[in-house]
């Protein structure tokens, strides 16, 4: 399996787990009473440092996305780059238009079939 893969099938396992816990918390499965989180400090402290580190490793996973999109040096697409070749051969056949003539003597008339000249 190629590393690319392997990372979006982690990705999406890692979203997959967060959407259950998100809807573990929305339907009350965790649901604490505050009198327990009081009388149990270190239950409370164990969840603040828990939820503190969870930040930390996301603050840094979200810095270290940003930080390559901003180093990470942006080219043309091959879309944009074929526009741009179009852009210049448009540009040379107008110049070799203008560079024809522009003043021409009368056209003559087409001969007819049956006329002698």
């Amino acid at each position: 399996m190629r590393p690319a893969s392997l990372a979006l099938v982690l990705w999406g396992a890692l979203i997959a787990v967060l959407l259950i816990v998100e809807v573990a918390e929305i339907t009350h499965l965790f649901t604490i009473p505050i009198v327990s989180a009081i009388s149990d400090p270190l239950a409370l402290v164990f969840a603040l440092v828990f939820t503190t580190i969870l930040a930390l490793v996301g603050a840094i996973f979200i810095g270290i996305y940003v930080s390559h999109r901003i180093l990470t040096p942006g080219g043309f697409t091959p879309f944009e780059e074929e526009m741009l070749r179009m852009r210049q051969e448009v540009r040379d056949l107008k110049a070799s238009v203008d560079a024809l003539p522009t003043t021409r003597g009368p056209a003559d008339p087409p001969a007819s079939p049956g006329r002698k000249p």
